[in-house]
């Protein structure tokens, strides 16, 4: 659908004003809006959450740590030493840091951006927003990489801060009306 949407353009309001006001009425430019942009958006993401369930019944992540590193520890004090670590390595290799590393640092960037918009809004705490900045990638990066009190620094400061801003956008006076400029 968003490939659909994006087949015709409108004109670029800078240089060609009448052009770009004639397709903007346009019944074309409406039902594009409206189908391709909207609901194709709303379709993405009811696929995404039929993916996760069909990912969660399937077993697929769901916290294997939990259950294959007693058995590897488990093994080891079975005196099965060699396979042990050999299993240990096969499971946490360089795909599963590789995955991880991705994940980890596309949270930390996503936390960032989403604290610097809550900073920039005029309707929510600013230091709410930098102290969520600031915990994403302290929780993220730098706790996983040393996995030490910075990690629960971090995750204190994700949670003071998400709750700030819940508790903050609960508030009617929080709503304020759109900048006219």
């Amino acid at each position: 659908m968003l490939f659909l949407g994006t087949i015709s353009h409108q004109p670029p309001p800078q240089t060609d004003f009448p052009g770009y006001a004639r397709y903007i009425t346009t019944t074309e430019f409406l039902v594009s809006h409206i189908v391709a942009s909207i609901a194709g958006a709303a379709t993405r993401n009811l696929a995404f959450v039929a993916l996760f369930v069909a990912l969660v019944r399937r077993g697929g992540g769901s916290g294997a740590a939990a259950f294959a590193q007693p058995a590897i520890g488990r093994m080891y004090l079975a005196g099965q030493t060699a396979q042990a670590m050999a299993l240990q390595d096969d499971i946490y290799g360089v795909p599963l840091a590789a995955t991880a590393f991705s994940a980890v640092l596309l949270l930390a960037v996503g936390v960032v951006l989403f604290g610097v918009a809550v900073a920039r809004s005029r309707s929510l705490p600013r230091w709410a927003g930098i102290l969520l900045a600031i915990s994403g990638p302290l929780f993220a990066i730098v706790g996983v990489a040393l996995a030490d009190v910075v990690q629960s620094i971090g995750a204190a400061g994700l949670i003071a801060s998400t709750a700030w801003i819940a508790r903050s956008a609960q508030r009617p006076e929080a709503v304020s009306p759109p900048a006219r400029g």
